[in-house]
């Protein structure tokens, strides 16, 4: 009772505060609409691979149209390892993925908006080098996928942003 109470107060602050969807109307919405016309580049190697999958199953969610606009991306991917054992072993590595991106706008060739995402894993270095490969592709697979979260959230605000008032 007292929960409700105090909700039933609070309402009215939160209505004021200014917060509201990013996606709103779904895919018919500005946000939605800007985001499935971005066509996202071919990115070499492995984890290049997952990152362009990763990108596209995210904006392919919004629709399909049109592109107007291009997003580069280039990847950094690092290994370093942490922790020595007795025998010179690494006992712990730190995978890290960042990715510097680009949105160019097709009609003008210009870059509307650069800027950079970014994650690490740790990783336990045991005894079985395959269990060592499997954790280390395990982290680049949970890092493209955090990465691109990142990626598209900044594409939407700046959908929001620049497109939200039309």
């Amino acid at each position: 009772m007292r929960a409700a109470a105090l909700l039933l107060l609070i309402a009215p602050l939160l209505a004021g505060c200014g917060l509201r969807p990013l996606y709103s109307n779904g895919t018919s919405g500005p946000v939605a609409s800007l985001l499935a016309t971005v066509e996202v580049d071919q990115l070499p190697g492995q984890n290049g691979w997952l990152m362009s999958n990763a990108l596209r199953d995210r904006l392919a969610a919004s629709g399909e149209a049109t592109p107007a606009y291009r997003l580069e991306v280039e990847l950094d991917d690092q290994i370093v390892g942490l922790g020595v054992r007795a025998d010179d072993s690494i006992a712990r590595q730190r995978r890290t993925l960042r990715a510097r991106y680009r949105l160019v706008e097709l009609a003008r060739g210009t870059v509307v908006l650069d800027a950079t995402a970014g994650s690490d894993a740790g990783i336990d270095s045991v005894g079985s080098e395959y269990a060592t490969i499997a954790a280390e592709n395990s982290a680049l697979e949970r890092l493209t996928e955090a990465v691109a979260d990142q990626i598209v959230a900044r594409l939407a605000l700046y959908a929001e942003r620049t497109q939200g008032g039309q």
